[in-house]
């Protein structure tokens, strides 16, 4: 599989929980990642959760295969049992991944369902469990994903009982996502927006635990807002920002790790990442399960609209090819010059 043409020869970067980009069900695959990765060397990137009997049983290769341009990359697993997650964790490092993160914090019907995700925050010994099952199992990083708590928990003693159960199992890195979930009466969409974002907490929960690392999730509106709120955090993980506006990726590397940046061009950017565009087209993937992650990179620029005019109009017809991308890219142009 061809690299992506900023990385060729180019070794991948440390694994750093300084700024991440958050896993998201039907976003984060590894189109989306190899995209993401064209503009940051530095940010940690995540898989979609894999649900541990799909990784088990399932085709893995399809499921969780990634491409080596995406490093440094981590899977996110979804279960209760620690047998299986344990397995999973097993599968997921020998194919590469630098670091397994368990979901402790969806809050769909079908997580619920299958008795994890953020419903796993009323059982902190079982994640405990879990986490150490999977700990025991591998050898590469560990890590917990989770919300401030549930219904009707009360996050200042949930939160903090949750955190040091959990750290029992050797576990030393949380990503909090700023905000309960509510499990009876919002939908997942609704459980993105409507619980009150506390970023307080979160830092009460590194001051009281210094000893662990804490990333900071939810609401980050861009970079500036997420380097405001890392004050007294380890780190931080963006989501919807970085995937509807993922041009901002292109500063992460000087702003968060004080190094240069790929691209300071969204033009770059799209040459850059049209050597692997090509080669899985080559494979048979049609052009819109890769530009449907490129949608926002002009966002806020001129000719924003009719790029996602074109690339959501063509890119899905029989026999789409770069030529869409390229007729997209002088449709931006124009609107430029005439601007």
């Amino acid at each position: 599989m061809p690299a992506l043409a900023y990385m060729a020869g180019m070794s991948p970067a440390p694994l750093s929980r300084r700024f991440s980009v958050a896993p998201m069900m039907d976003w984060t695959d590894r189109h989306c990642r190899a995209f993401h990765r064209v503009m940051t060397r530095r940010a940690l990137l995540y898989t979609e959760m894999a649900v541990d009997q799909a990784v088990i049983h399932g085709d893995a290769k399809r499921l969780i295969g990634f491409d080596d341009a995406e490093h440094p990359v981590a899977i996110q697993l979804g279960g209760s049992d620690p047998k299986l997650l344990s397995d999973a964790a097993r599968i997921a490092e020998d194919f590469g991944y630098a670091e397994v993160n368990l979901n402790v914090g969806c809050p769909s019907d079908r997580v619920q369902s299958g008795t994890f995700g953020a419903c796993l925050m009323r059982e902190p010994q079982l994640v405990a469990d879990c986490l150490a099952a999977m700990r025991e199992a591998v050898s590469v990083p560990v890590t917990v994903k989770h919300r401030l708590g549930v219904d009707e928990q009360d996050p200042e003693e949930t939160l903090f009982a949750f955190v040091e159960t959990v750290a029992q199992s050797g576990v030393t890195s949380f990503s909090v996502h700023a905000r309960k979930a509510w499990l009876k009466g919002l939908s997942p969409k609704e459980n993105r927006d409507i619980p009150p974002l506390d970023y307080d907490i979160v830092r009460r929960l590194k001051a009281a635990h210094p000893e662990l690392e804490i990333i900071l999730n939810g609401g980050l509106e861009n970079l500036e807002h997420a380097q405001a709120e890392m004050a007294g955090l380890d780190g931080v993980m963006l989501g919807r920002a970085a995937y509807h506006t993922p041009f901002i990726l292109s500063r992460v590397d000087s702003l968060f790790f004080g190094e240069a940046d790929p691209h300071d061009d969204p033009f770059a950017v799209v040459e850059a990442y049209r050597p692997y565009v090509e080669g899985q087209l080559a494979r048979g993937v049609r052009l819109h399960a890769i530009t449907r992650h490129m949608l926002g990179l002009f966002a806020g620029m001129p000719g924003a609209r009719r790029w996602r005019q074109i690339l959501s109009t063509e890119a899905n017809k029989d026999g789409a090819d770069w030529n869409v991308v390229e007729r997209a890219l002088v449709a931006v142009r124009e609107a430029r010059a005439a601007a």
